[in-house]
């Protein structure tokens, strides 16, 4: 492992800042961080422990999104959501009758939580925005395809949002009437 690699990963250890801006007030230290930075420090930990394990260890610097998309799919034996299979009989169906086989995964929501948590950790702890990771296009790609995949399998349909066009506009223009400054 390298130095830098330790000093990112174990940055605030000892309960010192922790990327929380305290810039170096001692009275910051012993403040208690927020839900919000105590679940952040807790998943760059866990994300550096993984890399750590990594046959050989990864070095934080050498991580790319294919590290991260490894990390995401080995959190997936730790998930609660069940995920119907294209093949399973509840497929599609938001409240299935029965138990089944299909797997448990993490959900879509708590996995982009993580990766807003651990693309702002990487920044704080001395990565570029320009090499996180974390904000990569496979990244959001792959994020995008676990909604649509975990809302297929619900029976949830997926629609993306579209923007009003002018002629939206010119449609509804006789139903403005319950707009007060139209």
């Amino acid at each position: 492992m390298s130095t830098h690699l330790s000093l990112i990963m174990d940055r605030g250890a000892d309960g010192s800042s922790w990327g929380g801006g305290g810039g170096g007030d001692p009275s910051a230290a012993s403040a208690t961080p927020s839900r919000y930075e105590s679940q952040k420090r807790r998943d760059w930990n866990t994300f550096g422990q993984f890399l750590r394990n990594q046959r050989p260890a990864v070095a934080l610097p050498e991580c790319n999104s294919n590290h991260v998309l490894d990390f995401l799919r080995y959190l997936d034996q730790f998930g609660k959501t069940k995920v119907h299979l294209q093949g399973c009989i509840f497929y599609g169906q938001p409240e299935p009758p029965a138990p089944c086989t299909c797997p448990l995964r993490q959900a879509w929501g708590s996995l982009d939580a993580l990766i807003g948590r651990l693309r702002a950790a990487y920044e704080e702890n001395g990565g570029s925005p320009d090499t996180n990771p974390f904000a990569s296009g496979a990244i959001r790609i792959y994020l995008r395809e676990v909604k649509e995949c975990q809302a297929k399998a619900r029976g949830i349909p997926y629609k993306k949002k579209k923007k009003p066009t002018k002629n939206d506009d010119d449609s509804n223009s006789s139903s403005s009437s319950s707009m007060p400054f139209s």
